[in-house]
């Protein structure tokens, strides 16, 4: 059997065909214009093969409910000509097969857990931080979903005492998002992350707001793993002052696993979309 998976990004998609043991047979990038472009050359991709079942990771707000009249759809995306796009409904168009579809972060989590850096857990946290901050977490060996999914990003986190930037959220401005994504640390030291490698402070306050949010998914789901990838976190000079500040933080108040092997960086890196999109699809019961 071949099973298909797509990462589909605000930036590119990634499509992949794979066997039963999940070695991809072929990948390719597609550049995210349109709709009518993107979609075309993702079908003319997996025209090529017969699968028996695809995998979707997608970026958000998607609707992920089932008894929802927009099941299937990106919806409230900024993301020109993809705001209400009916995904399943044009991948139902072309192919009767099963579709597995859940949030681009989500899918990287399930990959994490199954192929890369939560091998052997029942339940990670993978977080993505860079243009923006999304979150999936997987508990007791499933995606975790309600009448949505979770958006991580966009919790409240308090001030750090030096910093005097207002946030770049549209909607928050001082949530999780907009004081630590990639776009607030350009605004607020006026250059890229990379290129602040050596000025600590600034890493001091990007550390500050990202445990603040570690705290807070610890409280609430006690994952056994954090897995922290995007742009920013290839600064790996981070970690350390994470796991320093969750440990202020958290005074104490439950007992923590040990910091080094619970707040890690992807094994799977930039591919735990597509693998974790693979996967979705071979899970799936045909």
């Amino acid at each position: 059997m071949l099973y298909g998976g797509i990462e589909a990004g605000g930036t590119k998609f990634v499509c992949a065909v794979s066997d039963e043991n999940l070695n991809i047979l072929e990948r390719v990038s597609i550049k995210t214009t349109v709709p009518e472009e993107t979609m075309k050359e993702v079908f003319e991709f997996f025209d090529k093969y017969k699968i028996c079942a695809i995998g979707i990771g997608s970026f958000g707000p998607i609707d992920i409910n089932k008894n929802s009249k927009t099941y299937g759809y990106i919806t409230s995306t900024p993301k020109k000509g993809w705001n209400n796009y009916n995904f399943i409904g044009a991948i139902k168009e072309k192919y009767n097969i099963p579709i597995a579809w859940t949030t681009d972060v989500n899918a990287a989590a399930y990959g994490e857990l199954k192929k890369g850096g939560a091998i052997g857990l029942n339940s990670c946290i993978y977080l993505t931080i860079g243009t923006g901050i999304g979150g999936g977490a997987v508990v007791n060996s499933k995606i975790l979903e309600g009448f949505s999914h979770p958006e991580m990003g966009h919790i409240l986190v308090r001030r750090h005492e030096e910093d005097n930037y207002e946030g770049k959220c549209p909607y928050h401005k001082n949530c999780f998002e907009g004081m630590a994504a990639g776009p607030a640390i350009e605004e607020r030291y006026k250059v890229k992350a990379y290129e602040l490698e050596k000025n600590e402070k600034a890493w001091e306050i990007e550390a500050y707001y990202i445990a603040q949010a570690i705290m807070s998914y610890v409280l609430i789901l006690s994952p056994e793993r954090i897995i922290l990838g995007g742009g920013v976190m290839k600064q790996r000079q981070v970690f350390p002052l994470i796991r320093r500040e969750l440990k202020k933080l958290m005074a104490e108040y439950v007992e923590m696993p040990n910091l080094e092997e619970f707040i890690v960086p992807p094994i799977l890196e930039d591919n735990a979309g597509i693998i974790g999109s693979l996967l979705l699809a071979k899970d799936i019961e045909i």
